[in-house]
């Protein structure tokens, strides 16, 4: 099955692609694969954008070993696609022009731990898992969690963020640093360790959520926290999705510093029920964690309940057991597997949205209606803590008229999104599939981004055909 998208036309000189393909077997070897498989698996993963293979996979090892695929590729003008773990969701790792994937999962080296200034500099092939691990025993951790073990280099280009973002920000806030390979093959460095500076243009904001769009990051330097001396976490029905979002609301508006607060809707609580195996009220229920002192969770625990109640909200159970926190988080983590069970052979399409927070309530419920009145199957999540909400529909990918149905819900809910002050995006990025929304989200500032890439990449080889439309 397959949606439509804006295709963005990309130039393709097969008897460059040839040449350059040959120079880079002769160089890599078995590291740079044409293997029809090898090539489909590098166009996409979990998308339902039509597969767009590249003509070849090289995997690069070293930053100068990726900096020369570049420099090459630029003087034959043939494309570059930077391949974390394929894990995005936008079809940002396509290939419209063919071109060489450049895979950097290869790339997974931590570098640096420095435990005192609480950061870290790694290889872009690093997953959040891997560096979590690492850092298990010097009592920090890294808490961007979009919930796939996606690569740090992906996860800053697409300016990732997930459950944590209400406590602890996103991409953007905590990466210090980059090691970046322009359009030209140069290796440049932004940014550094310090916690502030004032000097120059601040290009490592630039780079983060270009999406390979201008250049491919190979090193981070990472904001790390500590860990919390206490964790509790627990959940909360509420008889509508209005009842909960408007606890959400007050929540925030509250200022308790909440660590994660999620939607589910009642699909998806079902949905979970099922593949989790577990027992909850299959009604609209938030899940949230505190992070602080033994005192200072409980605390806040107690001051949820309170606003719970006086939103409708029913009993909020909570825990401070790992165990049964655990559970409940690996539940929502599997939340896009499980959705499966509600409808078995269907296919997924993933969309996201993010509102100013006043709005959450209007825009989940009128998405909602959406769907029914249009009788389409899905579920709804969301990191509402900062406004961001995710749907899943199920699609019979045979059937027509069901995915004609799906591609104007989408749009509605984009338009709907951006109308409220909103954004088509708030993580999974723009990639081919949220192109068509940037005109009216952006206006005239698409002619600057425009300016941008056309400088740093004025020969279109990095990424092309993503995020930016036609002008």
């Amino acid at each position: 099955m397959s949606l439509a998208a804006m295709q963005v036309p990309v130039s393709r000189n097969q008897d460059a692609v040839s040449a350059v393909v040959d120079i880079l077997s002769g160089r890599f070897g078995d590291r740079c694969s044409t293997s029809g498989a090898v090539r489909q698996q590098h166009g996409h993963t979990t998308t339902w954008l039509p597969n767009q293979a590249p003509d070849a996979v090289v995997f690069a090892e070293t930053t100068e070993e990726a900096a020369d695929v570049v420099r090459l590729c630029h003087e034959h003008g043939v494309p570059v696609i930077p391949f974390g773990t394929g894990s995005s969701l936008e079809g940002h790792v396509n290939a419209p022009g063919g071109g060489i994937s450049l895979d950097l999962s290869r790339m997974n080296q931590i570098l640096a731990v420095n435990a005192e200034d609480l950061d870290c500099r790694v290889q872009a092939g690093v997953t959040r898992k891997q560096l979590n691990a690492f850092l298990r025993d010097t009592g920090l951790f890294f808490p961007i969690d979009p919930g796939a073990d996606a690569s740090l280099g992906g996860m800053a280009a697409t300016r990732a963020s997930g459950t944590n973002a209400v406590r602890y920000g996103t991409m953007k806030d905590v990466v210090l640093g980059l090691t970046v390979i322009t359009a030209s093959g140069e290796i440049i460095k932004t940014g550094g360790r310090a916690k502030k500076s004032s000097a120059g243009y601040d290009l490592t904001r630039l780079f983060v959520g270009s999406e390979g769009t201008l250049g491919v990051i190979t090193e981070l330097t990472l904001r790390l926290f500590g860990q919390p001396e206490a964790i509790s976490g627990g959940v909360c029905p509420f008889p509508d999705i209005e009842s909960a979002c408007n606890a959400v609301i007050m929540t925030i508006q509250c200022g308790l510093p909440v660590a994660r607060i999620e939607l589910l809707d009642e699909m998806q609580v079902k949905a979970c029920n099922s593949y989790s195996k577990l027992s909850l009220e299959e009604t609209p229920t938030l899940f949230l964690e505190f992070h602080g002192t033994e005192a200072g969770v409980k605390e806040q625990a107690e001051l949820f309940e309170a606003i719970a109640g006086d939103c409708g909200g029913g009993t909020f159970q909570w825990t401070a057991q790992a165990e049964e926190r655990t559970q409940l988080w690996t539940a929502r983590h599997d939340a896009y597997w499980s959705s499966f069970v509600l409808r078995p052979g269907a296919k997924g399409v993933s969309t996201d949205t993010c509102v100013p927070i006043s709005r959450l309530a209007e825009c989940v419920m009128a998405t909602k209606q959406d769907l029914q009145e249009n009788n389409l199957l899905g579920t709804i999540v969301g990191h509402v803590g900062d406004g961001n909400f995710h749907v899943l529909v199920l699609v019979d990918e045979d059937n027509p008229d069901e995915i004609a149905a799906t591609e104007a819900f989408v749009e509605r809910l984009n338009w709907r999104a951006i109308d409220m002050g909103g954004t088509c995006t708030g993580e999974h990025g723009v990639g081919q599939g949220k192109m068509k929304y940037l005109k009216r989200e952006h206006g005239a500032a698409l002619d600057t981004m425009r300016a941008i890439k056309a400088a740093l990449d004025p020969k279109n080889i990095m990424n092309p055909g993503k995020v930016l439309p036609p002008a």
